[in-house]
């Protein structure tokens, strides 16, 4: 029994009174949140300052909830479920000190509420890790009602569901951390060797046989051990498919390391090589990490999202538009190199450029073009380059010093050449960033294309345009509009909001999950901050 056992307590509570009884001696719930957090003290004003954590059952919920945070990829030791249970022995005595008791009902809804932030918003404060995070964590309040129904109730799964984000990739995020962390248990996977060449269709080895098995695991082979891939293909659990060799490295084995390597970002050649070799040797724990990591970058994203949005996936090089209609647009993107890194931001598209021009930025000029205009004085020509004061004067190329060249601004003119190509697509943000064409097209047959200064080139354009004008009511046709020559900017009607954001496992539509490389190094950084013990 806690503080509704106690002589007059929950009368007093009741009457939310802000001192000590009669007496003098003892301590107030109302009083004692004084010193809380506003959503605490809204907490137990909407049970009317009744007590949460009453009974032996309620406790054993209340502790099973936060252990089960372990399948939301959090660490539940960070939310005291051991000290809850094990303090509840102590004060559960009628002759337990009240404000004992007082301290333990605060310390039991202190925890449950910092998880439910967490498992709402993230563990970590993006801001804390870049200072060019822009992307607003706008999750919704917390029901604090249905909550409390719950708790009364023993209904401890809604209040997760409550907090945990309702997004499709979340849930499928969260379903592969659980079956990745059954391949743990099963002992992982087993390391192939290092080797001087390649494995490769027609080789014989014991090798390949091991490489049926890790490709089995991975879901990508139909044929070899059991493991996440058994459900996917049609196998019953602990059945194994034999083939005619094993240590044979055929056309079907060719296949699966093909689907491997696109559900990895590698060149899809079917032969393990380097790069494909250190991909199948990341030990399953790192994996369950990055899984871990994606949720948590989810969690500050996928909240509130807009019926129709246009979401960046940085290290997936892919831009998704999610049209009001239903249908998802896709295409292939190029981002910024990891020295010059696309920012994850989120806005709304307003206009767009057609026939751009392109005013070279300082970082560019300074690293690139001006060690190119150094070298060759043509470059500028052969690059349509303009030459202009900062007020927007042309100036004669010849008469500038080139190894101190002062305050001058270098413009590209508009055509099928421009570094922007015929289109652009912008949105305000702090770092100058917006969506492009390119003339550069083959890099989009890459399977890694962080080729770009940080703005995000796109394939197919101008067929995104077209879309985004026709959804927002704007009555333009963007080939007409090209066609003209003119330089000229185009708003849309309605803004469009826009997400750029990083990823580095993703759920494929059918639920696998891609691993891409982690082109940026984000995850050790998020990783040390997020297993970092929570300081209380």
């Amino acid at each position: 029994m806690l503080l509704a056992s106690m002589p007059g307590a929950l009368a007093e509570e009741r009457a939310r009174q802000s001192s000590v009884d009669d007496a003098g001696d003892r301590p107030s719930l109302s009083r004692a949140l004084a010193d809380e957090s506003e959503l605490l003290q809204a907490f137990y004003a909407r049970r009317d300052h009744r007590p949460a954590w009453q009974d032996e059952e309620t406790i054993a919920g209340l502790v099973s909830t936060l252990r089960a945070l372990e399948q939301d990829g959090l660490t539940p030791e960070d939310y005291r479920p051991d000290e809850i249970e094990a303090e509840y022995r102590n004060v559960r005595d009628e002759d337990a000190d009240s404000e004992r008791q007082l301290r333990y009902e605060l310390f039991a809804s202190r925890m449950l509420f910092t998880a439910l932030k967490h498992l709402q918003r993230g563990k970590v404060d993006p801001q804390s890790l870049s200072a060019d995070w822009e992307v607003p964590v706008e999750a919704p309040d917390l029901d604090l009602g249905a909550i409390s129904d719950a708790i009364d109730q023993q209904q401890f799964e809604r209040i997760l569901e409550e907090a945990r984000p309702p997004y499709t990739p979340y849930l499928r995020l969260r379903e592969g951390l659980a079956r990745y962390r059954d391949i743990e248990r099963q002992g992982g996977w087993e390391r192939l060797p290092e080797r001087d060449s390649a494995l490769r269709v027609g080789d014989d080895d014991d090798d390949v046989a091991l490489l049926r098995e890790r490709l089995a695991v991975a879901g990508v082979l139909e044929n070899g051990a059991p493991g996440e891939g058994d459900e996917d293909n049609g196998v019953a659990s602990g059945e194994r498919r034999e083939t005619a060799d094993p240590r044979r490295f055929d056309s079907e084995l060719e296949a699966a390391v093909r689907r491997f390597q696109r559900r990895h970002l590698l060149e899809p050649d079917g032969i393990v090589g380097r790069q494909t070799l250190a991909a199948l040797n990341v030990p399953v724990e790192r994996r369950i990490d990055q899984i871990r990591l994606n949720m948590e970058r989810a969690r500050w994203l996928l909240h509130g999202l807009p019926e129709a949005y246009v979401l960046v996936d940085i290290a997936g090089y892919e831009l998704s538009y999610f049209r009001p209609n239903g249908e998802v647009w896709r295409s292939r993107i190029v981002v910024g190199q990891p020295y010059r890194r696309t920012p994850s931001l989120r806005s709304e598209i307003t206009h767009m450029t057609v026939n751009p021009t392109w005013t070279i930025p300082p970082t560019i000029l300074r690293q690139d073009v001006l060690p190119a205009v150094r070298r060759d004085l043509g470059y500028l020509w052969r690059e349509r380059i303009q030459v202009l004061s900062p007020s927007g004067e042309p100036l004669d190329p010849w008469r500038v010093d080139w190894d101190n060249p002062g305050n001058i601004v270098l413009r590209q003119a508009p055509g099928p050449q421009n570094a922007l190509g015929l289109l652009a697509i912008r949105f305000p943000n702090d770092h100058m960033v917006y969506l492009h064409d390119t003339p550069a097209q083959g890099n989009f047959s890459r399977q890694q294309r962080a080729f770009s200064s940080g703005c995000i080139r796109v394939e197919n354009i101008r067929e995104l345009a077209q879309l985004l004008f026709d959804d927002t009511d704007s009555d333009h046709d963007i080939e007409a509009r090209i066609d003209s020559g003119e330089t000229r900017n185009v708003s849309l009607a309605n803004r469009m909001p826009v997400i750029l954001h990083y990823w580095t496992v993703n759920p494929d539509d059918d639920g696998a999950l891609s691993f891409r490389p982690d082109i940026y190094e984000r995850d050790d950084e998020l990783l040390h901050a997020f297993d970092r013990p929570l300081a209380l």
